[in-house]
């Protein structure tokens, strides 16, 4: 039996919204255009919110020059409404009157900075959870009520049903807005902090905002375990997206959250398998404007700087926490998310880089604001100084970002907490790099300073949990000599995608490699082709001048080879970019291949087209392609993809054996034309490299010298070897480096540099 078998151990970044690369571009301020046909449409918009009627009818909606007729919107927001400003947060709704979309999304939020001086607390906030676990998008909106500029707006995407597909492939589940539908504040003591409070669901409603059809049962089962069956609460609650979201929230001093006083201001989603995962929202006041715990009030910036990492562990109006962290492994998992965020986010300052930077591109909008809630010169302060009472609505204290930050990073990192030893885990290696499905792997680790080491796995899944099993330094289970620091574990290759990483703990603190895990992790790919001779031998996901279909369109397409001695007739077999959906395309009746001939299918999400046209398209953004048998839903051959440059195809070379390599394409061809990445000179639309091969150095040149750029570079076995914000022109060392290839990943691009 012939078999091609592909292991690729890269980190895999979920990239199931690439749609966001628009409407929610960071460096992009979107045009937002209303026009009512009513003059007075302000006091109407104010007695809708106040009466709580819903929407009202805009006449039409430009966005970015796109014009949509009778859209839905009202007035939302709690602190942040008043009837008596200019300024209030929207929420636009394109199809509440009729189906109607603007680059898939029909709901658009948009938030007034109406406590943030900076203007960048909250999408700041947002880039920086992003890296964690799921989050929305954010960036900046101009927002225009016929033909008058009413101001610079937050544009933030909304926790919808499609959000819950497009991250968690699920959109029907139980979902519910954990903030109390009539408001926090002093006058309810009413919060959504997940204290039991028995079997009765109407005690709930004042604390909940249910946004499915129905779920009362499924959220009052969870505040039942985390209350009385903390023992199988990981059966109904992802814990490590809890952890990464108490932990984020603490080091930012985000206390209008789960956090502080109110404990609202997240999602739950309950995924098919049946686990609660939390989504944070409304970042407004992040970074030390929110001062109330629930305990104390934090009045000053010393106190947010210096506000305790285990705030409510002991705390049972905080079950959330002190349920969690009173496991002590739960309690190390927390403490290694606070480390990592802290270390890559604020002690080298990368922080304040990218906050610089959204300043620098909303600063003429912020100019242009007349309707602004603070002055020009508090916008360009409160980056670093405090803006004290009097500088804002409601008064209060708005810490400068630096001041801040810098000082709470400082604070924590010299916490005793985190200056124990912590593990380090290296060199984690697989048995084969050509496993079969169903063989029985050995995973190792070289893993110091630890008591405790685990594997966790799982099937290529947008939500299912990781299955955990201990690793061992006994010597009888693949690692080699006892106590000899390599630990080891077998499992079962028990589908062509599989995902995995590495937490090692000792009496201390915990490690996870890799650091971000479970939001990101290493993967391993078998799959089997010896079914038929046809294989993926080509494709394009960003065609902008290449190939034209039939109908002169430049669409994505993929370029089939048959590498056997027969003619085959692909009728029936599927094609899809879903490993959760293998049966997503089929190939129509008489589609047939010759033996040594090539096939090309357009995917372009458009059936109604002559010819072979998917119901999908690829993203450019990296997935994963796979040709499915009718027999028995059996992978044929599959191809896991990294991001895609324009106009660059990618390819097996030799053409129909070889593995997949950046080619210039040969559309309906022999594959002849692979593009060799180890020149001394490489350019990417982001980026320019060299030299190529590297020794000691290489420099990274940006196309878009104004800017900072968030920059990762892994080696071969998907191991982060750097990572942070860099300017034009940074020299990389990589005098330390193991000789090999390396892949550098910007937000859009990865390349490829080779290390001598």
């Amino acid at each position: 039996m012939k078999l091609f078998y592909s292991i690729l151990a890269i980190i895999l970044i979920s990239s199931n919204y690439t749609n966001a690369q628009d409407f929610y571009d960071i460096e992009t301020i979107q045009t937002i255009e209303l026009n009512f046909a009513e003059s007075n449409w302000d006091q109407l918009m104010d007695n809708a919110y106040s009466a709580e009627s819903g929407y009202i009818m805009a006449q039409s909606i430009t966005i970015n020059g796109t014009s949509f007729d009778s859209v839905g919107v009202k007035y939302k927001g709690n602190s942040s409404y008043s009837a008596n400003q200019v300024k209030n947060p929207w929420h636009i709704e394109l199809d509440t009157y009729k189906e109607q979309e603007y680059d898939g999304y029909t709901d658009i939020k948009l938030a007034n900075g109406y406590k943030d001086p900076s203007m960048v607390r909250e999408v700041l906030a947002y880039q920086i959870v992003g890296q964690y676990m799921v989050a929305p998008k954010a960036n900046y909106a101009n927002l225009y009520v016929n033909g008058q500029l009413i101001g610079l707006y937050t544009n933030t995407e909304s926790i919808s049903k499609r959000f819950m597909g497009d991250r968690f492939g699920s959109k029907e589940n139980t979902r519910f807005k954990c903030s109390p539908p009539d408001g926090a504040g002093p006058q309810s003591s009413d919060y959504p902090n997940l204290v039991y409070l028995g079997q009765d669901s109407t005690d709930y409603y004042d604390s909940y905002e249910i946004k499915s059809d129905e779920g009362w049962q499924d959220l009052i089962d969870l505040t039942d375990s985390l209350a009385n069956h903390t023992d199988e609460i990981e059966n109904i609650l992802d814990i490590n997206r809890v952890l990464w979201m108490l932990a984020f929230h603490n080091v930012i001093v985000n206390l209008d959250s789960y956090i502080g006083r109110f404990a609202q201001n997240y999602y739950l989603y309950r995924s098919d398998q049946n686990q609660f995962m939390p989504v944070v929202w409304d970042l407004n006041e992040s970074f030390g404007v929110f001062s109330q715990t629930g305990t104390i009030n934090l009045n000053n910036t010393t106190a947010k700087q210096q506000m305790t990492h285990l705030l409510h562990e002991n705390d049972t109006q905080f079950p959330l926490v002190q349920k969690l962290l009173s496991n002590p492994t739960y309690k190390r998992m927390y403490l290694a998310h606070m480390k990592t965020i802290v270390e890559e986010n604020f002690e080298d300052g990368s922080y304040f880089t990218t906050a610089s930077n959204l300043q620098t591109i909303i600063d003429d909008a912020v100019q242009a604001d007349g309707n602004k809630f603070f002055t020009y010169n508090n916008f360009i302060s409160n980056l670093t100084s405090d803006i004290t009472s009097g500088g804002g609505p409601g008064g209060g204290t708005y810490p400068g970002l630096s001041n801040l930050m810098d000082g709470r990073s400082d604070y924590l990192l010299g916490l005793s907490d985190f200056n124990q030893t912590e593990p380090e885990i290296t060199a984690i290696t697989l048995s084969t790099n050509s496993p079969e499905l169903l063989d029985n792997i050995t995973i190792t680790s070289s893993v110091n300073n630890a008591n405790t080491v685990y594997l966790g796995f799982r099937n290529k899944s947008l939500t299912a949990p990781f299955t955990k099993v201990e690793m061992f330094d006994d010597g009888a289970h693949g690692d080699g000599e006892a106590n000899d620091g390599i630990y080891g574990t077998d499992i079962i290759i028990s589908s062509p995608f599989m995902e995995y990483y590495v937490y090692a703990e000792n009496n201390d603190l915990g490690k996870f490699s890799p650091r971000r895990a479970e939001y990101e992790f290493y993967e391993i790919n078998a799959f089997d082709n010896s079914a038929s001779g046809v294989v993926i031998n080509e494709f394009m996901a960003s065609n902008d001048v290449t190939e034209a279909d039939q109908d002169g369109e430049f669409d994505d397409w993929i370029e089939f080879y048959n590498n056997g001695m027969d003619e085959l007739d692909l009728s029936g077999y599927y094609l899809t970019d879903d490993a959760d959906d293998l049966t997503k395309w089929s190939f129509p009746v008489n589609t047939v291949i010759a033996p040594g001939a090539y096939l090309v299918v357009w995917a372009d999400n458009d059936q109604d087209q002559d010819g072979l046209h998917t119901n999908f398209k690829l993203s450019s953004s990296g997935e994963t392609i796979l040709l499915v048998s009718p027999q028995d839903n059996s992978i044929l051959d599959a191809i896991a993809y990294p991001s895609q440059l324009t106009d660059i195809s990618y390819g097996r070379f030799p053409n129909g054996t070889g593995p997949f390599v950046e080619m210039n394409p040969t559309f309906n061809a022999e594959n002849t034309n692979a593009i060799d990445n180890t020149e001394d000179f490489i350019e990417t639309k982001e980026f320019k490299i060299y030299p190529n091969p590297a020794d000691d150095f290489f420099i990274i040149e940006f196309n878009d010298s104004a800017h900072s750029n968030f920059i990762r570079i892994y080696d071969m076995t998907g191991k982060s070897v750097y990572s942070g914000n860099v300017i034009n022109n940074t020299s990389i060392n990589t005098s330390a480096w193991t000789s090999g290839m390396y892949f550098i990943k910007s937000e859009s691009t990865v390349s490829k540099i080779m290390v001598r």
